[in-house]
């Protein structure tokens, strides 16, 4: 089990930009693949983006690539969402999500650990 800290979300205004992290316990961060997902009111969960634990396999929904960039620091217990050119279609709050599997990130919302969430909200 590993905890998650959300930080970094708030409001932006169309073009914008944010970067969230995401703060990880535990002494085995490294073993866990990470992603976000993100949920907006009235929505169901969905994915976002993911890293292998290894960094060597980066993946995103098509709708943020080109925008945003996940990132990890494997010393900070850390991963990033680097979120650029922010549309209001990006409001929703923002999950950071851990499993030792990263084909559970990017298939499935079933991970095994989930942080709070964190409010990202994009103005016109």
């Amino acid at each position: 089990q590993v905890q998650l800290v959300e930080s970094g979300g708030g409001l932006v205004q169309a073009g914008g930009s944010l970067r969230l992290s995401c703060a990880a316990s535990g002494r085995t961060f490294s073993s866990y693949a990470m992603g976000w997902f993100r949920q907006a009111p009235g929505k169901e969960r969905e994915f976002v983006a993911a890293i292998s634990r290894s960094v060597n396999n980066i993946y995103y929904v098509d709708s943020v690539k080109g925008r945003f960039t996940i990132s990890r620091d494997n010393a900070k217990n850390t991963v990033y969402l680097q979120m650029n050119s922010l549309k209001p279609e990006d409001t929703a709050v923002y999950y950071c999500a851990a499993d030792p599997q990263t084909i559970i990130l990017i298939t499935t919302t079933r991970a095994q650990n989930w942080g709070q969430g964190t409010q990202v909200t994009v103005s016109s």
